[in-house]
């Protein structure tokens, strides 16, 4: 019902009305901006103060309190509590910054075992010196309030996330050299002539540690309606591991494999050898490969010195492995056909994997670079 009373009414725009009417009848806002926002709607349309109470089941003082600060300092003040209201806080800025300070450093440092802090342990070490570092407000530190302290601070002390260092000097002059090589990839797919002199364009690196792995029970297959995956045994049995030595043709995709033991100087060769018969005499083999020994050892520099100009290696900086498409192909290999793969002997996983390339080379898929190839056209 309407009433006259001596507070002034409040003044609403349209704007504001919407606003009050859609916060009003909200399930996800702060349950306090519900209440207030149903209070002004509701004096806003003439009810009593007592009669706001008693709709929104609270207490004259409260209904008061935010009518009196949306009167002085309007609508959207009343929603919210005013600035400066509760307990002032106990831990001073000089305190959390120095519970930062030491997050940041590693408790091996101070003396600590472990190489990265736990809440636990950081707790305990603040608690154990904090008076004497003049922060006595510290000493009944909890738990929850070092993670809300490293919160707000941005530091996660517990987490590692690795990078790479860059520690060649030749990086990028290197990486343009790769990059190069992809482009004329590139345009040789774009006009290649098949009766003009022909060039083979290979993405080559090894997988090494590729486990020969047996069950000790036979796997069971789905069932449905009982069991939706393959089940298998906990257990199993290690023959050993395997090299996988593979080249990509970057214009047919064709993969050129050889499955090895150990990769040295000798295994590398036997695949320059394989690859050599594989193309024309009178085919340039331009290989992208990366800087391991046996791929400039004396041997291998001698085996090329018998075929000369028919090799070009053009190597991946150091630590710049990402740049070798192949690493692509081993990436794919590791979520198919390696994923879950089990064997009675390593004679079988060599048998394996001859066999996947085999079936790879039967519908080759071609591998594409995109990344910096725009730039470097530019350029």
């Amino acid at each position: 019902m309407p009433f006259t009373s001596r507070r002034s009414k409040v003044q609403l725009s349209p704007e504001m009305l919407e606003e009050l009417v859609a916060l009003s009848g909200s399930r996800t806002a702060a349950a306090q901006r519900v209440e207030r926002a149903r209070m002004v709607l509701a004096y806003a349309d003439g009810h009593s103060v007592s009669a706001i109470a008693r709709e929104t089941r609270t207490s004259r003082p409260t209904v008061e309190r935010c009518l009196n600060k949306a009167l002085e300092l309007g609508v959207r003040a009343a929603l919210d509590d005013l600035p400066g209201r509760g307990r002032k806080p106990r831990l001073t800025p000089d305190a959390r910054a120095w519970v930062i300070n030491l997050a940041c450093q590693k408790p091996k440092d101070l003396g600590y075992a472990q190489e990265l802090w736990t809440t636990r342990l950081l707790m305990t070490h603040v608690r154990r010196h904090a008076a004497a570092a003049g922060h006595p407000s510290l000493g009944r530190l909890g738990r929850g309030t070092v993670s809300k302290i490293l919160h707000a601070g941005g530091v996660q002390p517990h987490k590692i996330r690795y990078y790479l260092e860059r520690r060649d000097p030749d990086f990028d002059a290197k990486m343009t050299q790769v990059l190069c090589v992809y482009k004329q990839v590139d345009l040789l797919r774009q006009a290649h002539d098949p009766t003009g002199p022909l060039t083979a364009i290979l993405s080559f690196d090894e997988k090494p540690g590729i486990q020969a792995i047996s069950n000790t029970a036979p796997d069971r297959p789905p069932v449905p309606g009982h069991h939706a995956t393959v089940s298998r045994d906990h257990e199993y049995v290690r023959h050993g591991t395997m090299t996988l030595m593979a080249g990509i043709d970057l214009l047919t995709g064709h993969v050129h494999g050889q499955v090895v033991e150990r990769h040295r100087s000798r295994e590398f060769i036997d695949f320059l050898r394989g690859v050599d018969a594989f193309y024309p005499p009178d085919a340039t083999i331009r290989m992208v490969l990366d800087n391991h020994s046996a791929h400039i050892s004396k041997e291998t520099r001698a085996y090329l010195a018998t075929r000369p100009n028919r090799f070009a290696f053009t190597f991946t900086p150091k630590h710049g492995s990402w740049l070798n498409l192949v690493e692509a192909f081993f990436g794919k290999l590791a979520r198919t056909m390696l994923r879950g793969l089990r064997v009675a002997s390593k004679a079988e996983l060599k048998a394996r994997l001859e066999q996947h390339l085999n079936e790879l080379n039967a519908e080759p898929v071609v591998f594409h670079w995109k990344y910096g190839l725009e730039s470097l056209a530019v350029a």
